[in-house]
């Protein structure tokens, strides 16, 4: 048997732009995406903080350093640009790996600069 947990996610990240012409998805700098140990194309689930709404879409890469995230396609109804949200994703967990598994926090400034990488440790508190 696999669990769901959380494997990482970009807190707070802000909404830059919302194309809604787009074929779908969201856009995520790929600067963040390796510190968060996101890939092209993975599941993810978006929770926008002022909105309280949650959506599942997939990542695709934005350019390097850009500070991107792009809600593309009916995701561009979720949130709109200057919107705080949470981006997360999960794996597939056997039972024997949850006791060592720390899933990845990537915090980031207002421009979605990356101020810093954690690892949670048991009762929400961070390495």
């Amino acid at each position: 048997m696999e669990i769901s947990m959380l494997k990482s996610k970009i807190h707070r990240a802000v909404i830059t732009q919302a194309e809604l012409n787009y074929v779908g998805s969201v856009t995520i700098d790929e600067k963040l995406m390796e510190a968060a140990g996101l890939y092209e194309y993975e599941h993810v689930h978006i929770v926008n903080v002022n909105s309280g709404s949650r959506i599942e879409t997939y990542v695709i890469a934005g350019k390097r350093g850009s500070g991107v995230i792009c809600l593309n396609g009916a995701a561009a109804r979720s949130g709109q640009k200057g919107d705080p949200v949470i981006i997360m994703s999960y794996a597939a967990i056997s039972p024997e790996e949850i006791k060592s598994h720390r899933p990845k926090v990537v915090f980031v400034g207002e421009k979605n600069e990356i101020l810093k990488v954690a690892e949670y440790e048991k009762h929400g508190t961070l390495m």
